[in-house]
């Protein structure tokens, strides 16, 4: 079971990933507004498809940077279609991270972590790297889903991430999702 919660979600099934329902529940700019201003840098690790990575880059406008950064090529390649020609291939950056390591050497203001966490099996190492990719005043939204990580298990991340360095700043709500902003401790 812990083993099928760590399986990433193949390309294959990124349609899931960026629907109008999701939109209607999940809304990016709602989500994401109270966190990303204009000139910001912020990083969307894990971003699949891009269906954050592309509001970010709107909230960041053009004196702002994001990092779209994904396991999976095939991610990548759907947001840099969805991109292309427009200004916004101007602020997001893809970077195709590898099993162990996200490959962002610069600090960010903004870290998003939706629906990913869970997927990493080594979360020590992870959190290690983000606490060197976020700025000494950073935040970091972490959204995880509770029909795969249960509280149980989403303290435990708390404190691997608190470990790493990090402490609980605020527990925005995010209707039936498990939710934690994070700064530097």
């Amino acid at each position: 079971m812990q083993e099928d919660r760590n399986r990433v979600c193949p390309v294959e099934l990124s349609g899931s990933l960026d629907n109008k329902f999701r939109r209607w529940i999940q809304n990016p700019k709602k989500i994401l507004a109270p966190y990303i201003k204009e000139g910001m840098k912020a990083l969307d690790i894990g971003c699949g498809p891009g269906f954050f990575s592309i509001e970010m880059a709107k909230l960041a406008g053009q004196n702002g940077k994001v990092i779209a950064a994904d396991l999976q090529e095939g991610m990548l390649q759907k947001i840099r279609t969805k991109i292309r020609g427009t200004l916004l291939e101007q602020i997001i950056t893809l970077v195709k991270c590898e099993q162990n390591k996200i490959n962002v050497l610069e600090k960010v203001d903004f870290i998003l972590a939706f629906y990913m966490i869970h997927e990493v099996p080594d979360k020590e190492n992870l959190f290690r790297e983000l606490k060197n990719i976020l700025s000494e005043n950073g935040k970091m939204l972490i959204v995880e889903p509770p029909f795969h990580v249960s509280k149980k298990e989403f303290e435990s991340t708390l404190n691997i991430a608190k470990a790493a360095g990090f402490k609980v700043n605020a527990v925005p709500k995010l209707f039936l999702n498990q939710t934690v902003i994070l700064t530097n401790a």
